[in-house]
């Protein structure tokens, strides 16, 4: 079937990011699948604002709220966005036209979850579009802002996708991109960390970053510290681990950064079995191993036996540092130790002259 043919409607859509917009609805929202205002964030200074629950490790404090607010050239942009998204129609798009985005903020997939979505779609349709941009690099194609797993189950399902088509910049992209999937399902920490890494070294600024992860300086700055000193094959390796949080994430950072454990923590992540286990059991193999590594070598100290030749005596003996034992046994380990001890003088002296020569 030819692109074309995908493009069944093309109806007034109300903006899922402004509210006031004539015309009648190609969808209908539902609490369910509603999304917050993406560039609202961004745009509003004045005026109530409605936040998300909190979520621990994440919570949007006052600092933050204050700085996003003050990033006036980025509200400039995102202003800009905002008149050209109100009234857009939403259309139906073959799938196979449509792109990943430039930037990956997920690692791994929970197929339990998106198996879920692929039912709810087949039994009710797709309730909401996802957001998508001229391909910048291939012509007649799609790249996706956000709704990977909504383009992903319209491939699976073999039907076409509904989309509201927009140009957007980079910088806008990556802001709807991480704002809104903050708002639809909480990534972990090192999917929040890895993502501002990805946009650091494309060239994004660090305001850009704060803005599409909703964090302030100092949580992004432990972000970068940890994707900067854990080597990326090792975060790769681990995967998304959504029960591990900063703090245990910044501990094995600080510890990686010794190149010995460093070396250790390459190691296990290519080890036998490292692979099979979940993401957050992998973690936690590698905490162990670093763990082991981390702990000192016991000495081994010298040890022998001896027995006299009719076996009327045996000892075992021991050699620590500075300390020497010997256990003496058999029917005449105390006559031969009364012995030892009665002679200890002549056997030192015989020592020392034997050390001399």
């Amino acid at each position: 079937m030819g692109a074309s043919s995908w493009v069944i409607r093309c109806q007034p859509y109300k903006s899922m990011f402004f509210p006031k917009v004539s015309g009648s609805w190609a969808l209908k929202r539902t609490s369910t699948m509603a999304r917050k205002d993406i560039f609202a964030n961004i745009t509003s200074t004045e005026g109530p604002r409605v936040e998300r629950r909190a979520t621990p490790g994440y919570a949007n404090k006052g600092a933050s709220r204050s700085m996003i607010s003050s990033l006036s050239e980025l509200a400039e942009k995102a202003a800009m966005v905002d008149q050209t998204l109100s009234g857009e129609v939403v259309v139906e798009l073959d799938p196979v036209l449509v792109d990943d985005s430039f930037v990956s903020d997920r690692m791994g997939e929970d197929e339990v979850a998106f198996q879920e979505l692929v039912e709810a779609i087949r039994e009710r349709g797709q309730n909401t579009p996802v957001l998508v941009r001229p391909h910048p690099d291939a012509k007649d194609r799609y790249q996706i802002v956000f709704g990977h797993r909504r383009v992903r189950a319209a491939r699976l399902l073999n039907r076409p996708v509904k989309a509201v088509v927009k140009t957007v910049s980079d910088t806008d992209h990556v802001i709807a991109q991480g704002q809104e999937n903050s708002a639809r399902e909480n990534l972990s920490f090192i999917e929040r960390a890895s993502f501002a890494h990805h946009l650091q070294e494309i060239g994004h600024d660090r305001r850009t970053i704060q803005l599409a992860l909703s964090v302030d300086g100092a949580l992004l700055t432990r972000m970068l510290s940890v994707t900067s000193r854990v080597p990326l094959e090792v975060i790769q390796a681990i995967g998304s681990a959504k029960g591990i949080g900063r703090d245990r994430w910044l501990d094995l950072a600080q510890t990686v950064e010794r190149p010995d454990l460093r070396r250790v923590a390459q190691a296990s992540v290519v080890g036998e079995g490292f692979a099979d286990l979940p993401s957050e059991a992998r973690f936690e193999r590698l905490v162990q191993d670093l763990r082991n590594a981390r702990k000192p070598e016991k000495k081994t100290r010298p040890t022998g036996n001896w027995q006299s030749e009719d076996a009327a005596v045996s000892a075992e003996f021991k050699g620590a540092g500075k300390s020497y034992s010997i256990s003496l046994k058999s029917r005449e380990a105390v006559s031969f130790g009364r012995f030892i001890t009665e002679n200890l003088e002549r056997l030192h002296a015989e020592f020392r002259a034997q050390s001399k020569s």
